[in-house]
């Protein structure tokens, strides 16, 4: 797969010059000091020898066929450039230049047009608009980057060009090898879903970091991250996420979820290590790079100093990580072993004149503990301190010992860089604050734990799909794309959701006989498919207890909201049982144009209105899952009970968020259903469609 791209046995590079600071000069340059080792074809037809290659004139002057071909020429000139590539054999084309669809409509049709010929002959095409691409294995570095890294294990996939010469100025200014790097610049072709393929199979590859714009096909996305993510680290820092994208949200789910939720929910599913700064995309991608993978969250503390201690303790704490507690052994080792004015909890205190050996015996007793999963080592500078001596004696701990993640956070500045040094050099990640390093360990853990999920076995109900598939086929036959409350509620019903009876009254006679039937109290909803928020204008009516309370309502409403809402047709009044009270709660799902039904639960009222506590998850969803949504919400202590407040059924609220993503996967066609609220009672006790909402999109079976 992309085996000319990865490893060719010629290179042509397509605008090579003996000018300093052109492309074309860099792009030749990095590939004859990086050492490759395969055949070099400079091309430009005004010099015979470039760089003291010799030159050709055109592609069709070149001794032999083609593996790759490094096209850094003017924008007009890269489509017959292009052409003559294919025609002198590669089976793999880098374009350099910029101008492209990054430009405007002229720039997109011929970026689509090379494209085109390069898929229609078998062809991959990497860019354009791009850095260039590296490959350490292979001693090629076919960019126009400054350096060229030493042979790693990380590798990258960027859509910034930029961003990867940042990446490899921060590489070096740390003495980190880094393996293969892809600038995939305007993604005509080859894009990450394709890197990610090529990476996840690479054996020389063990940790994945990307820096993305957008990602063009969301299925196929998480598909080939979720296969990477089972057998090494992902870690992406995603760009753009302010951009909510182009959609009509008429419900709560669709104005909260924005694009940058659909692509936490994707990363969330693939097990992707998701990045929110460019630091912090590296600190977790040394970490898991350098060192093994914790069983647990349970961490020990070796400090120095006070105040540095209890900022760890304070960041594994807020960070759901653990503060172990040490066992009783471990806890009498450091007794004997260290003075008496140290402390011997956790953060252990060695103090501030502790030695390198002093060190070393706190690690290698915190690694022997099996209370411990993790250890954080942190030093500061002061009159007594050995930073490089210490960073020596706790390397050797790690290497004799080495089954449990070491992180350190050598704090201070000139003093402490020999110490750092000698810490990344022995495989140890060394952190400017002990906050980072807490945040890495987190993220290792995050990814230990998905890497050791349960199988995946998402529930199927049985359900009543005929039923809604009449519903839902006369809707978009005749256009109507909003659901009535009606309907909505016939839909649900059918999906096993329990739904008070109810029936829609087109007569004052037929509301009263409703009323007597179902029983008192009762609830009374103007049903139209042009009023989406029915309470706005007085559409809502509730605790209706006596006739002649039904009586005044109906009229009320038959009399007041034609005036008000002149143009909406009115279906009549739907009359329906009171739901019994319970905690009000909002389960919704918004189809996402990237990665399909996204599913969202909050509480009502201020916690989903102000508080925007919600949780978001693609479908289809597990009960495992679907549980994890409640507790990732600020407001599940409530749930549970709290203060001697007895809790809801979750299991309940679990199952109905489960029924909406059977729904949302069966149906293509909705695009967007909230219930709100959904009554949720005590263990137990049946939870309630109190009120809902659906709207339709035209759609083809099978689509997302």
């Amino acid at each position: 797969m992309l085996e000319e791209l990865l490893c060719p046995d010629s290179v042509a590079v397509v605008g090579a010059s003996n000018t300093p600071g052109k492309v074309g000069y860099a792009i030749l340059k990095n590939l004859l000091d990086g050492g490759y080792q395969g055949k070099i074809f400079p091309v430009n037809p005004g010099s015979p020898e470039i760089l003291g290659v010799t030159a050709h004139k055109d592609l069709k002057s070149l001794p032999q066929k083609l593996d790759l071909s490094v096209i850094a020429v003017p924008t007009a000139a890269v489509k017959g450039a292009v052409y003559d590539s294919v025609s002198a054999g590669a089976k793999a084309i880098i374009v350099i230049t910029a101008g492209f669809k990054e430009t405007g409509r002229e720039g997109a049709e011929m970026e689509r047009e090379i494209a085109r010929h390069c898929s229609a002959m078998g062809v991959r095409l990497l860019g354009p608009n791009c850095l260039g691409f590296i490959n350490t294995h292979h001693k090629m570095n076919v960019s126009f980057s400054r350096q060229t890294p030493v042979e790693g294990t990380m590798s990258v996939i960027s859509q910034s060009g930029a961003l990867c010469t940042a990446i490899l100025d921060w590489a070096e200014s740390r003495q980190l090898g880094l393996g293969k790097m892809f600038s995939i610049g305007n993604k005509a072709d080859i894009n990450e879903v394709d890197l990610l393929k090529v990476l996840q199979k690479d054996e020389k590859t063990r940790v994945i970091v990307c820096y993305l714009e957008s990602i063009d096909n969301g299925n196929d996305f998480i598909r080939a991250a979720e296969d990477a993510s089972s057998v090494k680290p992902v870690i992406v820092l995603k760009a753009g996420t302010t951009t909510a994208g182009v959609k009509a949200a008429s419900s709560h789910t669709g104005s909260l979820a924005g694009a940058d939720v659909a692509y936490g929910s994707a990363f969330k599913r693939s097990g992707v290590l998701r990045a929110e700064t460019f630091e912090a995309l590296f600190d977790y991608a040394v970490a898991l790079n350098m060192q093994p993978l914790p069983r647990g969250r349970r961490t020990a503390v070796i400090t120095n100093a006070g105040g540095p201690g209890i900022m760890s303790a304070d960041a594994l704490e807020n960070s759901g990580m653990v503060v172990a507690r040490l066992s009783e052994k471990m806890a009498g080792e450091l007794k004997k072993k260290l003075p008496a004015a140290a402390s011997i909890g956790n953060p252990i205190d060695v103090l501030g004149d502790a030695d390198p050996q002093r060190y070393a015996m706190a690690v290698t007793a915190a690694q022997g503990d099996d209370s411990v999963d993790a250890v954080i080592v942190i030093l500061t500078p002061q009159s007594m301190t050995r930073p490089t001596e210490t960073a020596r004696a706790v390397a050797e701990c790690a290497g004799a010992g080495g089954s449990k993640p070491l992180l350190a956070s050598f704090m201070g500045g000139s003093q402490v860089i020999p110490g750092r040094k000698e810490l990344m050099a022995a495989g140890i990640p060394d952190y400017t604050s002990p906050e980072r390093a807490v945040a890495a360990l987190k993220a290792m853990c995050e990814y230990s734990e998905w890497r050791h999920r349960p199988q995946r076995m998402v529930t199927r109900f049985p359900v009543n799909r005929i039923r809604v598939q009449r519903v839902v086929s006369r809707h978009v036959k005749t256009g109507r794309m909003q659901v009535g409350e009606v309907q909505a509620k016939e839909i649900l019903r059918a999906y096993g959701f329990h739904v008070p009876e109810g029936r829609l009254a087109k007569t004052l006679g037929d509301a009263l006989e409703t009323a007597e039937r179902v029983g008192f109290p009762v609830a009374m909803k103007i049903s139209s498919p042009d009023i989406i928020h029915k309470s706005d204008i007085g559409g809502v009516k509730l605790n209706l207890t006596t006739r002649d309370m039904v009586r005044d309502a109906f009229e009320l409403m038959m009399m007041r909201i034609p005036a008000r809402s002149p143009q909406a047709r009115i279906e009549g009044v739907y009359v329906e049982k009171m739901a019994k009270k319970g905690l009000e709660v909002i389960l919704g799902m918004n189809r996402d144009p990237q990665f399909g039904p996204m599913l969202m639960f909050g509480l009502g009222g201020i916690f989903v209105e102000v508080m925007k506590d919600v949780a978001f998850h693609l479908a289809p969803i597990t009960a495992g899952e679907a549980m994890q949504m409640l507790t990732a919400t600020r407001s599940y202590q409530l749930l549970k009970g709290a203060r001697g407040q007895s809790g809801v059924n979750l299991d309940a609220i679990a199952e109905g968020l489960q029924r909406i993503s059977q729904l949302a996967t069966d149906f293509p066609e909705v695009a967007e259903l909230d219930i709100n609220p959904f009554m949720v009672g005590e263990a137990g006790e049946d939870a309630v469609v109190a009120d809902t909402r659906i709207t339709l999109r035209v759609a083809e079976r099978g689509a997302a």
